[in-house]
């Protein structure tokens, strides 16, 4: 057993699911690029939080670090208990299959492969029987809607529908983490807001922790928690109160929701 298997029960005591410290990116080249800057961040079990700022603030770079896509030049990142920043490729390849869940802004769906197919392919590489495959992928098209659809192909659905197929695959393995980077970008609002709302539906059922990068403010809105980052340091952040936001304590400077938008 992993020392992340052995920490799940200790995460549904002290609920800090992702821990950051002092994180910092840094490209180099003929000059130095600071990606992120020296960024701390707790992530709660069960969050549905949002991570906002312009083009190039270093928003997408730490979704890449917190999905296991990419390693800090230093600092920590500690997933369920473990620093993820010192574990070998292998096991994070592992991880990343077992307690991580991607949904992107194109959906990568594979095009050969039914709806079906496509959500079953995480649980397959994991190894798990096709049997209880098909019918964990068969429950999760159902429970997005798509329980009619599961032969057709991706170029047989809509962008929408496309997007739920990737959201049910990303969900196929129960990772403990769902990752979305700008993943209505390329969506509609009828369509993005059905996305927005499946998510809310499938945090609040099933407790797993939704992190979402976006520059659309209105879906932004629609979390709990809003960071906003800016040339690589975290600025801001928003919690909410009811029916509206309010400042937290956290970041260098802050304001409202309203002009949080780029």
């Amino acid at each position: 057993m992993s020392d992340i298997d052995r920490n799940t029960e200790e995460i549904k005591e002290n609920r800090d699911i992702i821990v950051i410290k002092d994180l910092m990116k840094v490209y180099k080249g003929g000059v130095d690029v600071v990606a992120l800057d020296k960024i701390n961040l707790n992530i709660r079990s069960g969050e549905f939080l949002a991570i906002v700022g312009p083009s190039g603030s270093g928003k997408s770079t730490l979704l890449n670090m917190i999905g296991l896509l990419d390693t800090p030049t230093s600092g920590q990142i500690t997933l369920k208990g473990t620093d993820v920043t010192k574990i070998s490729p292998n096991e994070r390849a592992r991880l990343r299959n077992k307690e991580l869940g991607f949904v992107f802004q194109y959906h990568h769906l594979i095009p050969e492969f039914t709806a079906l197919e496509n959500v079953m392919m995480p649980m397959l590489i994991a190894g798990e029987n096709k049997t209880v495959a098909s019918d964990r992928a068969k429950a999760l098209l159902d429970d997005v809607g798509l329980g009619d659809r599961l032969d057709n192909r991706p170029n047989q659905l809509s962008g929408g529908q496309n997007q739920r197929v990737a959201v049910a695959r990303a969900l196929v393995n129960g990772p403990s983490v769902v990752i979305g980077d700008e993943l209505t970008g390329n969506l509609d609002t009828k369509s993005s807001n059905r996305i927005y709302e499946l998510l809310r539906e499938l945090n609040r059922k099933t407790n797993q922790t939704f992190i979402l990068v976006t520059h659309d403010m209105l879906m932004a809105e629609k979390t709990d928690r809003i960071l906003r980052i800016v040339d690589g340091k975290m600025v801001s952040e928003l919690k909410r109160d009811g029916d509206k936001f309010v400042q937290s304590g956290k970041g260098e400077s802050a304001g409202n929701a309203d002009n949080t938008n780029e």
